[in-house]
């Protein structure tokens, strides 16, 4: 058993319980990031060890396999993405959120700043590039649809996964899917700047990107409440404390320490979950009919059969 370190940051880690060191394993949605500085940081503060956790953060080697491990049994909680969710309890896996890391939509439809795009309605004849097939697409239809226009007044363009590059290139004209942290700032350093449409701004309901999800079976776990407790006091010092919480993200990832993540690391922080555990109930049944809308799912669910507040 590990002991608990000497709190840290005054009230910031106001005293907590003692538990027993419980071993947790969290699967990443994708390498370490700055989407994931709540957690590297909680780490980096001993906030897990205050809560009596000892929590293994692993990134995947296939990003498509956390929630699938999570349902299988082979870890405990996966980083993943509400709309995904949607799609993977229509489809039968025991899977429930229990928690939320990102709180707004990062996704956008990203097009060159000094390129013939303007609005929305000037995509019609033009080349839309895409990564994922399924929530993209159903996406960029209902943006599409505020003005007017549908799938057939476009051509899509697979550009895999590479959003950025395909657009400056020319090899599209837009592209959906382009993180608003990554990929705008990605443009404007190698001096092709874009401008993005924002998604929840045309037609699509306001989502969580990012989630944390346990097997549905281990909704009543306790170790989740303490680890959601951990993140949010990770939050607040990553508010209160940006450039220090920024040192202790790269101290041990110095991969990450380079100009694109600093940028990102600003411009998510304000979308970071301030309360992680909240559950918007509505968000959820919303973004469930614009799935089914899309046929993308077959029914609209509980809410309360696949996501949950754990107290």
């Amino acid at each position: 058993m590990r002991l608990l370190p000497t709190l840290v940051a005054g009230a910031l880690l106001a005293a907590a319980p003692a538990h027993a060191a419980d071993k947790m394993t969290v699967l990443l949605d994708w390498f370490v990031n700055p989407d994931h500085g709540p957690l590297i940081v909680a780490e980096e503060l001993g906030l897990y060890e205050q809560q009596g956790l000892d929590v293994e953060l692993i990134a995947p080697a296939d990003p498509n396999d956390p929630p699938k491990l999570v349902a299988a049994g082979k870890a405990d909680v996966a980083i993943s993405y509400q709309p995904q969710l949607h799609l993977q309890v229509d489809q039968g896996l025991p899977l429930v959120r229990f928690g939320t890391l990102v709180a707004t939509p990062l996704n956008t439809l990203t097009v060159l700043a000094d390129g013939p795009v303007k609005t929305l309605a000037d995509l019609k004849g033009r080349k839309v590039g895409f990564s994922v097939a399924g929530t993209e697409e159903a996406m960029l239809t209902a943006m599409l649809g505020t003005v007017g226009l549908g799938v057939a007044d476009i051509e899509l363009v697979n550009v895999n996964f590479s959003l950025s590059p395909s657009l400056i290139s020319g090899q599209v004209d837009a592209v959906i899917g382009a993180y608003r942290n990554f990929e705008l700032n990605q443009m404007d350093i190698v001096g092709r700047p874009g401008r993005a449409f924002y998604v929840e701004e045309h037609g699509v309901p306001p989502f969580d990107q990012l989630i944390y999800v346990a097997h549905k079976d281990r909704a009543a776990d306790p170790r989740l409440p303490r680890f959601l407790e951990a993140t949010e006091r990770a939050v607040q010092f990553m508010v209160n404390h940006p450039d220090d919480a920024w040192k202790l993200f790269v101290k041990n990832h110095k991969d990450v320490d380079d100009e694109l993540n600093r940028r990102a690391w600003r411009d998510t922080l304000p979308r970071f979950a301030l309360r992680p555990a909240a559950l918007d109930t509505g968000r959820y049944d919303r973004l469930a009919g614009f799935l089914k809308e899309a046929g993308l799912i077959k029914a609209v669910p509980p809410v309360a059969s696949y996501a949950v507040a754990v107290r």
